[in-house]
């Protein structure tokens, strides 16, 4: 009878190890880019740069932005797009990758920056200003850019 108990405690233990790695691995997958647009900042009438961009447009997107992800190409970004213009604020929970967060009015004009948003910070990085856009990049890249307030971006989807 120990024998018959010790065999099912060992089937019952492989069993629970074998859905934790399961689980643990699913855990690790990151979310990978996916080209969904395209956008362009311009100072003036000059284009200074082209970016492939995802879109986050629903909740769920808006939430989870660029969370679990391990890095991100020079030349691609998040626009968040919301569906009013009012002062939004973000925050880098689950976010590894530092960023610059530039803040859009209804004008497709750049209004305000948080450059250098430190991964894993829940600090709230606010807008200050009403906005209906949001442009994450890689951080340093606004610096790298000369970009200011006033500049312009147009995309395409």
């Amino acid at each position: 009878m120990k024998q018959i108990i010790s065999v099912i405690t060992l089937i019952l233990l492989l069993g629970s190890s074998c859905k934790e790695q399961k689980r643990n691995s699913l855990e690790e997958e990151k979310i990978g880019f996916t080209k969904e647009g395209e956008l362009s900042i311009f100072k003036k009438d000059s284009l200074l740069v082209n970016l492939d961009i995802e879109f986050a447009e629903t909740d769920y997107e808006v939430q989870t932005g660029l969370m679990y992800r391990d890095s991100m190409e020079e030349k691609q970004g998040m626009l968040f797009i919301f569906p009013d213009v009012r002062v939004h604020s973000f925050y880098m929970k689950n976010t590894a990758i530092p960023l610059d967060i530039i803040f859009i009015d209804e004008n497709l004009q750049i209004v305000s920056f948080q450059e250098n948003a430190k991964p894993f910070d829940e600090t709230g990085l606010s807008s200050l200003v009403p906005i209906k856009y949001v442009l994450e990049i890689n951080a340093g890249l606004s610096e790298k850019w000369n970009l200011e307030v006033g500049d312009q971006i147009k995309y395409q989807k």
